[in-house]
């Protein structure tokens, strides 16, 4: 990651000042301010169908900071998940899944608040089905790791720290409009969601979180996917 770099956050505000300590527990990695590198996805993220939204631009300072790359080789596609259900809210249909969530924190989830930066996957409505998919034993881990990857659905970058707060610079904003922005993001979505359902059309005998659970499988163990980048 190069040293100073640009990122944007998609708001129905324009937000000059983030906040230290502000916003959502219940977000995909906890509290912090949710950015991306990719000034047309901050749009997307921004709009709803009712309404305009703005793209802030930020210069961020990353020297110094320490960051936590989920979708770096070090970690696997279970170990982001893992991290999501430890803070989003999900719907636990069967006591599977309720054994799930406490295996997947127990045995892969990482202490995000160790961190001043964290880049991961975007669990909007496409990828938070998938996820609680995979929880609720109805997709395999193989088949989780590949949906991660349908219709480029983005990858967020999410100001965790006090310290890393006091590195951004407030640069500008530009007006996202819905009116070309939420078909885009409507369009993306649903691209995603044909190609998986798609996917569930084929055979698959991988590995479900119930096979993972009774194998005790962990962390190291080379059927799990890596790199969710590549």
């Amino acid at each position: 990651m190069d040293k100073q770099i640009i990122i944007y956050h998609g708001s129905e505000k324009i937000i000059e000042q983030p906040v230290f300590g502000k916003g959502k527990i219940n977000n995909d990695f906890g509290l912090g301010f949710y950015c991306t590198t990719s000034e047309a996805l901050a749009k997307e993220w921004a709009v709803s169908s009712l309404r305009d939204g703005f793209s802030n631009r930020y210069t961020l300072d990353t020297e110094y900071l320490n960051v936590l790359n989920l979708n770096s080789s070090a970690y696997t596609i279970l170990n982001w998940i893992a991290v999501l259900v430890e803070h989003r809210v999900f719907s636990i249909k069967t006591p599977v899944a309720r054994r799930a969530r406490q295996y997947l924190i127990e045995n892969f989830s990482v202490n995000v608040n160790a961190f001043d930066l964290i880049t991961g996957y975007r669990a909007d409505d496409s990828y938070f089905d998938y996820a609680e998919s995979f929880l609720n034993n109805g997709i395999s881990v193989e088949q989780l790791a590949r949906a991660m990857q349908l219709g480029k659905l983005g990858e967020q970058i999410v100001v965790k720290s006090k310290f890393a707060f006091s590195k951004l610079t407030f640069e500008g904003f530009d007006v996202a409009q819905k009116d070309q922005y939420y078909v885009l993001r409507k369009a993306r979505d649903d691209e995603a969601n044909q190609l998986y359902f798609r996917m569930l059309e084929e055979e698959n005998d991988g590995l479900y979180i119930q096979d993972i659970m009774r194998g005790g499988i962990q962390n190291d163990d080379p059927r799990i996917p890596r790199n969710l980048s590549e």
